[in-house]
């Protein structure tokens, strides 16, 4: 007998539906799974038997196969316990006038019968939705993920039983629901923030202009200077995420599994800080089934890179493409996979091994040689797409002894907000792009244009500075949103001049190559 169960798994960042086709037919006890399953799918077996024998129903002793269609995607991870059992159960006539047609159903067994989470269910849910199903059946743990999504049915199972009794027709189960607008504003909620932070009013100020245009930035000081401790509370200044971009970065959360306990949407902008022994696997996604990987999970957010030049100078490389596209490409033999990655990039380096070059209350015990070969482990390239370079000094004591605090993120983040604002009218009739850094060369063209004596004081810089044309680019939509910022409709002389000294460190320490 035949019978099929609707699944689902994930490719990239989406849900692809999947049927499960079980087929018991009269022959010696054999279970076989086809359709290019990989190791857990094939494991998945023993675990169906068990779960099924502990549950309290008979494991049909004849020749069982099962068929993952299409048979052309690969299939991994332990989703498929679940759907198989059920599948088995239907076709051994066990479950009769069964509803499962209309379901997907994605779970992992134990082998005592109970359902187990598994990852990316909510690009399933996606998946099952644009399918027209009426509803999905998944883990007790993860139906407040699935929940988030409008317009399907959630029924949460913690044990087999529960399942075979809900499609039977045996049992009713009340789909599972949650307010996603009060779960989406009540968790917007930050740790840290701005007013923490004494002194340093310049660094704050180069933060606000990133976060006001979407501006990648570097910060150069000696240890303790704050560098660390201001890029972390970068994301308390940005905008808040909108519903369709706290789903698209859930999305990519809940591929990897690493969604936090209890948090069934991110509501605030991710900031992740991966350390320097990263891998570039690690930092831009792979592996033989492609993953996301650090820069994808700080997509709409903020991924801070701290001791620079203490990665490894191939995995910084890979960082080009996000960098300049917005995206990830992982290309394999038979396929590839595009992960998103458009976030704001903030680097911290030392000025030296020992991190005192030119600090005043410090003496530097590197040589020139030293310090020469610290900064050539940063390419020219990568240090040209990063839009702000910025020194960090060290704190006097008397601003670090200060009784006042500094300007809340609050009232930061509502300057920032208002400059959002002005862009999205600018760019409104083009969907891709969403603030100034993101502007190509018809809109730098179009919005940036100069008056004679701006184009001049750039002009004398470029030369002076050496600077690439993706600099000078650089430089021009800085200043566009520094206008922005000044509410002015055309950049102004005072708008350049303080976007080129942003650019000034091309040529006083670095060295590129």
């Amino acid at each position: 007998m035949l019978a099929k169960v609707m699944s689902s798994t994930v490719i990239g960042v989406d849900g692809v539906p999947i049927e499960v086709e079980v087929d018991i037919a009269f022959g010696l006890p054999m279970f076989s799974t086809v359709g290019l399953p990989e190791g857990a799918v094939r494991e998945s077996k023993d675990r169906v038997k068990a779960a099924i024998n502990n549950s309290g129903y008979d494991f049909p002793q004849n020749k069982i196969t099962v068929n993952l269609a299409p048979a052309d995607v690969k299939k991994s991870g332990s989703g498929y316990d679940l759907p198989m059992a059920i599948g088995i159960l239907a076709a051994s006539g066990i479950i009769k006038d069964s509803i499962h047609p209309h379901y997907c159903i994605v779970g992992e067994l134990s082998l005592d019968g109970g359902v187990r989470p598994v990852s990316g269910i909510l690009p399933m849910t996606l998946a099952a939705r644009e399918q027209g199903l009426k509803g999905v059946i998944v883990p007790d743990a993860n139906k407040a993920e699935a929940a988030i999504v409008d317009g399907i049915d959630v029924i949460a199972v913690e044990f087999l039983h529960q399942a075979v009794e809900f499609v039977a027709g045996l049992k009713a189960i009340t789909p599972f629901s949650v307010d996603c607008q009060t779960l989406f504003f009540d968790s917007r909620v930050f740790d840290v923030d701005f007013e923490d932070v004494k002194g340093q009013e310049h660094v704050k100020r180069a933060l606000e202009i990133a976060a006001s245009g979407g501006h990648n930035i570097l910060m150069k000081g000696p240890p303790g200077s704050g560098k660390t401790m201001l890029a972390r509370r970068l994301p308390t200044i940005l905008p808040d995420l909108t519903f369709a971009e706290a789903l698209e970065t859930t999305k990519i959360y809940s591929i990897v599994g690493t969604l936090p306990q209890g948090r069934a949407l991110l509501s605030t902008r991710p900031f992740r800080a991966p350390h320097h022994t990263i891998s570039d696997a690690g930092l831009i996604g792979g592996g033989s089934n492609p993953k996301p990987g650090e820069v994808s999970l700080a997509h709409n957010g903020v991924l801070f890179l701290d001791e620079l030049p203490e990665f490894k100078k191939h995995v910084l490389e890979v960082l080009r493409q996000p960098l300049e596209d917005g995206t990830v490409t992982i290309a394999r033999a038979n396929s590839a996979v595009c992960f998103p990655s458009r976030f704001v990039l903030a680097v911290a380096l030392n000025p030296c091994p020992c991190g005192f070059f030119g600090d005043k209350r410090n003496q530097c015990n590197c040589n020139a040689g030293q310090i020469q070969r610290y900064e050539s482990r940063l390419s020219g390239p990568l240090l040209d797409r990063i839009d702000l370079h910025l020194e960090v000094p060290a704190l006097p004591f008397q601003e670090m002894s200060a009784v006042k605090k500094g300007e809340s993120s609050h009232h930061i983040r509502k300057r920032v907000v208002a400059t959002r604002n002005i862009q999205k009218d600018r760019f409104e009739e083009r969907r891709n792009l969403h603030c100034n850094s993101q502007m190509g060369p018809k809109e730098i063209e179009k919005y940036c244009a100069l008056d004679s004596g701006s184009m001049k004081l750039l002009e004398k810089s470029v030369e002076r500075l050496r600077l690439s044309a993706r600099a000078y680019h650089r430089i021009l939509k800085i200043a566009r949103t520094i206008a922005d910022m000044d509410t002015q409709e055309s950049i102004q002389l005072a708008h350049v001049a303080e976007a080129i000294q942003y650019r000034r460190m091309n040529t006083h320490n670095f060295i590129y190559r």
